[in-house]
């Protein structure tokens, strides 16, 4: 895992168009050319610099090395990812949404920056994630991949992916819960953007249908998995530990694992939705022994 981290790390430290964090708040347009203007620019690499797992980029890169070997060649599209990740964030954590103080154990986006910056930082983060997979060296040397990849980058984190989830998160907030909604909800609002990874991976890698098809089943697990984790740990966990409030999901009467079929149901739902992704990688063999013990840990994480 520490190979792909840290690539993918240094990669988003190193995006030209957001050049160094400066102090300065505001940047006269002429000297700002090639670069996002201030404040817009400090408040972009302030989310998306934030520590973190860095998850998806991972799960890209290692899908990704599933079936080739130069996997260093799908970093544009593991830091979009990271990108569109970000800006989903910053954009849950607005006032209108989640209303949240803290991400990462770090001042909101919009406490920091304001709502009209954090709301143009997250704009801007999932426009750059396109520009920088349409325009990477991997997207000239194969446009056919690359176009497939990003297509199915766009559509998971879109109106009938991660967009959707979101929606009946909102809309559903202070409704009863069932078991249906919940699992739409979760399916898209986090299950799609732990599934894209995989599914965008192994078509950037010209993998098979039959092997795309077996990276979309365990990121479905996975990203099931994670947000039933999620949940109880909401519930369950420190606050401290998971860098933001906890117990927001009850006092916000929003749709949830636990909610719908308790806490002990839910653990062993968690885990059988583990199962069925790591029982998804057969066809990889052994090549896809870090994807296994990467879903395992889901299990057990703290944050």
């Amino acid at each position: 895992m520490e190979p792909y981290i840290q690539a993918a790390e240094e990669a988003l430290q190193a995006l030209e168009v957001l050049g160094p964090q400066e102090d300065q708040p505001v940047t006269q347009p002429q000297a700002a050319q090639g670069m996002a203007p201030q404040p817009l620019r400090s408040a972009m690499r302030y989310s998306l610099l934030l520590p973190g797992k860095r998850l998806r980029p991972v799960l890209l890169l290692a899908a990704y090395h599933l079936v080739a070997e130069d996997w260093a060649s799908a970093l544009p599209f593991a830091c979009a990812l990271e990108m569109i990740h970000a800006y989903s964030l910053i954009h849950d954590d607005l006032p209108a949404l989640d209303d949240d103080a803290l991400r990462r154990g770090k001042p909101t986006n919009h406490r920091v920056y304001g709502e009209a910056m954090a709301i143009l930082a997250g704009d801007g983060l999932l426009n750059l994630a396109y520009e920088t997979m349409l325009g990477s060296p991997i997207a000239r040397r194969e446009p056919r991949l690359a176009l497939a990849a990003a297509l199915e980058i766009a559509r998971r984190a879109g109106v009938t992916g991660m967009i959707a989830g979101q929606t009946l998160d909102v809309t559903l907030e202070g409704c009863a819960p069932s078991e249906e909604s919940v699992r739409y909800i979760h399916l898209h609002k986090t299950a799609d953007l732990l599934t894209a990874p995989l599914t965008a991976g192994l078509t950037l890698a010209g993998a098979t249908q039959e092997q795309v098809e077996a990276g979309r089943r365990y990121g479905q697990g996975l990203g099931l998995a994670f947000q039933i984790v999620d949940d109880l740990l909401d519930v369950e966990g420190d606050a401290a530990c998971m860098g933001k409030q906890t117990g927001m999901d009850a006092l916000r009467g929003k749709q949830t694992w636990p909610a719908v079929r308790g806490v002990a149901n839910a653990r062993l739902d968690a885990a059988r939705c583990i199962d069925e992704a790591v029982a998804a990688l057969a066809p990889f063999g052994q090549r896809a022994d870090f994807l296994r013990g990467l879903a395992r840990k889901t299990l057990v994480r703290h944050a």
